[in-house]
């Protein structure tokens, strides 16, 4: 009985990965297979015959909270727009606690003495975190169409002048998201892994949905939203920590639609260490799947095609990939001492076509981005690292999984960003912004010492087919549990 129930659960982890994999081709089919259409969303290139006073007014909000290395900068690009000076407001939501108001003081006295319509909201408590902020920055803006960026991300002065056109071409269009861009992509592995798996993610996985007409996400900052919309589909939310996703599927349920522009990139910093980032994927994996539960029943029950629905529940469930993981790489060893070695040579060659599969099928994708993006092979180097950092944090993940299926609560964590971190100041205040590393690290590399003792097992028992697989767990674990545990040491001393 154990072994038949070890071995389906196995069984139906391997069919799992796999369904999640083929995804991936399928997302690259669609991407080649729509892309003629991406005209209705690349809009932005032509030229809308309008005079600068009948431009709408838009509305930049920069939610902020403890970001004294990059407060200055995110403002000075944002006033730096080129958008009529008369018909675009910036808001600073700033929710800090230390020497970022100063700071943001400082520089918007300068700015509004220079003209800038630039105003700092300040609220007495972090009620609803980033969502809080940007509903009450929502309810006094003077724009009908709202900008948003993060702290880390640098627009480009031509942003408003390519992201408003679609919008107005487009009465059904809810939001306009760009892509992102890396400001430190060559800092290291970790940056460069990162760097190749958002490519995939945007290019690809975006660019279809779009082009599809599947649901797509707000990916919360460098996008252009409708105000009507926003306020249509219930306003920001805060029962989620992913409110980007939230409010882009009850606007897409109330019937406005999604675009997004590849062409238009907006670069930002990406997470220099490993607990930051554990810490970014954590809060991304555990509010994607509270997202699920809120929302997919409303999307079964919607008028969206049947593609769409099976898109939604891949896209919101997509992290539920790492417990996935997690479970394979605890069961592979009683799998194969359980049934001692019995399993046929046929049954054993399928579930490692499936898993070979389910590994291709995200490195196609980020391969074929790019080549979409013509940024050359040179970041292909980089996927082994992409490989096991995605599989490194798969513990983390797996726990934020579970807390958003148990509803257990936990505070909206925002990642540190370094700025100029060649400035002694900058690096006292990264070290402050860092996040604490947990007794997880512990737990990783505990679980990259068993995946180790696994493979020689398998390869002790002829069983090579499956050694890749388990290579790549123990070096995972192994990389990103040490990596994690020596930064926690590094921040106590």
């Amino acid at each position: 009985m154990t072994e038949t129930l070890l071995f389906s659960i196995y069984v139906l982890c391997i069919l799992a990965l796999f369904v999640y994999g083929v995804n991936c081709y399928y997302m690259v089919w669609r991407f080649w297979n729509t892309r003629p259409d991406a005209s209705r969303y690349t809009i932005s290139q032509r030229t809308v015959n309008v005079t600068p006073k009948r431009l709408p007014h838009v509305t930049t909000q920069i939610p902020l909270y403890n970001e004294a290395n990059v407060a200055e900068r995110v403002i000075r690009a944002v006033a730096a727009m080129d958008y009529p000076v008369s018909r675009h407001e910036i808001q600073i939501l700033d929710d800090s606690t230390d020497e970022t108001a100063l700071i943001v003081d400082t520089v918007v006295t300068s700015l509004r003495t220079s003209g800038v319509d630039i105003h700092v909201i300040r609220r007495k408590n972090r009620q609803g975190y980033k969502a809080g902020a940007l509903q009450e920055g929502l309810q006094i803006c003077k724009g009908e169409l709202i900008a948003i960026f993060d702290s880390d991300f640098v627009p480009p002065e031509n942003f408003l002048k390519r992201m408003v056109p679609p919008l107005l071409a487009d009465s059904g269009l809810a939001f306009v998201q760009a892509r992102w861009g890396h400001l430190n992509a060559g800092h290291s592995v970790l940056t460069q892994a990162q760097g190749l798996g958002i490519d995939g993610h945007f290019m690809i996985e975006q660019s279809a949905r779009a082009y599809s007409g599947f649901f797509m996400n707000f990916n919360g900052t460098a996008g252009l939203w409708r105000k009507a919309a926003i306020e249509d589909a219930g306003g920001w939310q805060a029962d989620t920590l992913t409110e980007d996703m939230d409010l882009s599927y009850r606007c897409q349920l109330t019937g406005w639609r999604a675009g997004f522009l590849a062409d238009v990139v907006v670069p930002a910093e990406l997470p220099q260490s490993y607990t930051a980032f554990k810490s970014q994927q954590f809060r991304w994996a555990k509010g994607s799947i509270q997202t699920a539960i809120k929302l997919y029943p409303r999307v079964l029950r919607s008028q969206a095609h049947t593609m769409a629905k099976i898109q939604a529940f891949l896209h919101l469930t997509h992290y539920s990939i790492h417990p996935i993981m997690t479970f394979l790489s605890t069961l592979t060893l009683p799998v194969l001492l359980t049934l001692d070695m019995q399993v046929p040579w046929q049954l054993m060659i399928i579930f490692m076509l499936c898993i070979l599969v389910a590994v291709c099928g995200p490195n196609t994708l980020y391969l074929t981005s790019q080549v979409a993006t013509r940024a050359g092979l040179k970041k292909l180097l980089f996927l082994p690292a992409l490989m096991c950092v995605g599989v490194g944090i798969a513990l983390s993940n797996t726990r934020a999984v579970f807390e958003a299926i148990f509803n257990i609560r936990s505070g909206f964590v925002r990642t540190p960003k370094s700025g100029n971190s060649d400035s002694n100041k900058s690096d006292r205040r990264l070290r402050a912004y860092r996040v604490k590393a947990p007794v997880l690290p512990v737990l990783e590399i505990i679980l990259g010492l068993y995946c180790g003792l696994s493979l020689v097992i398998y390869l002790e028992a002829a069983h090579y087919m499956v050694g890749p697989f388990l290579l790549i767990y123990t070096c995972g674990f192994l990389w990103v549990g040490l990596c994690s545990l020596r930064e926690g040491i590094k921040n106590d001393a």
